[in-house]
């Protein structure tokens, strides 16, 4: 069974910056999309920015611009960068690996996903 590690993380004030990252325990390049999700207190969790069918990303409206994610094929680590924090991105976030590509309108979905990681908690004061 793959276990996802995730680092990362912690407090910033507003404006901040962080970088999440996630590696798999074993890595043989045979998955598929992979991405982030995040809680916030008393919310639903959400899809926050994902790998399609490579090079292609997605990302919900609410990070487009700030947030960056990227990928190491080789080693199958998985990054989110996250600059121009805003007190709304805090909560826990988790990263995904799903077994095989997803198309766009699923790409959030987490039920598709069949790994994922610990979480780490992203805290932004304003």
């Amino acid at each position: 069974q793959v276990h996802l590690v995730q680092s990362g993380g912690g407090s910033v004030h507003a404006g901040g910056s962080l970088t999440l990252s996630c590696a798999p325990s074993e890595w043989t390049g045979d998955f598929g999309s992979m991405g982030w999700f995040r809680q916030a207190p008393g919310k639903e969790r959400e899809g926050v920015a994902a790998f399609l069918v490579p090079p292609r990303t997605t990302y919900v409206d609410s990070v487009e611009g700030r947030f960056t994610i990227s990928k190491d094929d080789a080693q199958g680590t998985l990054w989110l960068h996250m600059d121009r924090l805003k007190p709304e991105d805090t909560g826990i976030y988790y990263c995904a690996f799903a077994s095989s590509f997803l198309p766009t309108e699923f790409a959030f979905r987490a039920q598709f996903y069949a790994y994922w990681g610990q979480g780490t908690q992203v805290t932004v004061s304003s």
